[in-house]
């Protein structure tokens, strides 16, 4: 009776989790119909960490080198996330958070071993251990977010490169042209407005510059074939960018086919909840009923 208990807890508490999780994506989807605005905790000065780096004593003691494999993969992810302060800051936190996770639900799990009956208590302690496994395997999220990142620039710099053979006629220079762009940016406005604004010192070092910040494929490309055409301003430079726009365009087509791959599977786990529901509904009190019945006969 004890394992049909504990089987019904987990189901109990699966259903609760897919409310849930029903209830994010629909507060997801209403606020996505809302007018965005910038948020203004991003312009404080205290939250950046663009300029100083943990202490090396305070590394060597969590363990944390810098010549480390892991450290370097870990480095390039965030660079691909359009993180900028010091990647120390990341793996001290990582490393902290995993310690801290792994020693409050082993403590747990040894104090309260003999009180673990509720399936809520359960998931109580078995949280910092989530947590820490979370983290042990970031790199895998790392990777999802910067390809994410790394869509929507492409997605962005695919209108920005049309809108530029749109121009292509114009006789305005090519930062006139970029500046006529901008309100089709969203996730690289940043990036943009600080281009434009570096190029009246230097062209050439601001393109690297950004170059350096988009940190993409797509965008290294763009900004090649952008200061061809500054050099140049010629009719074959546009053609390259035609060209440009059609593996743009390519590239946006395959992620759309496998995001409707994934759509799919994601879909096909979710029709699993209703399932749960039917089972501990209707299904689950018979089994209990029979198992009932075969033991008072037996």
């Amino acid at each position: 009776m004890a394992l049909y208990d504990w089987i019904a807890g987990w189901i109990g508490a699966g259903a609760i989790l897919g409310q849930f999780l029903f209830a994010g994506a629909g507060m997801y989807m209403l606020l996505r119909l809302l007018p965005e605005r910038s948020f203004r905790w991003k312009r404080l000065s205290f939250l950046r960490l663009h300029s100083s780096a943990p202490p090396d004593r305070l590394l060597r003691l969590c363990g944390i080198k810098r010549e480390q494999a892991a450290y370097q993969e870990r480095e390039l992810l965030l660079a691909g996330c359009g993180i900028t302060f010091d990647p120390a800051w990341y793996m001290l936190f990582r490393q902290l958070a995993m310690t801290i996770g792994m020693a409050t639900g082993t403590l747990s799990l040894v104090l309260l071993r003999s009180e673990l009956t509720s399936i809520w208590l359960q998931a109580l302690v078995a949280l910092p251990l989530l947590l820490a496994g979370a983290l042990y395997v970031d790199g895998a999220w790392l990777r999802a977010a910067q390809k994410m990142r790394s869509l929507q620039f492409t997605k962005e710099i695919y209108v920005v490169s049309n809108q530029l053979l749109y121009f292509a006629d114009s006789h305005l220079n090519i930062h006139a042209k970029l500046m006529r762009c901008m309100p089709y940016t969203k996730a690289m406005r940043g990036d943009m407005e600080r281009l434009l604004a570096e190029w009246y010192h230097d062209p050439a070092l601001a393109l690297r510059q950004f170059k350096l910040r988009v940190g993409t494929d797509d965008g290294m490309s763009f900004v090649e074939t952008i200061d061809a055409i500054r050099q140049h301003e010629s009719s074959q430079y546009y053609e390259l960018l035609r060209i440009r726009i059609s593996d743009y365009k390519e590239k946006l087509e395959l992620a759309k086919d496998s995001r409707k791959e994934s759509t799919s599977y994601v879909l096909f786990i979710i029709a699993g909840i209703p399932i749960l529901y039917t089972f501990q509904v209707f299904i689950y009190p018979w089994v209990r009923e029979g198992q009932k019945l075969f033991q008072s006969l037996g």
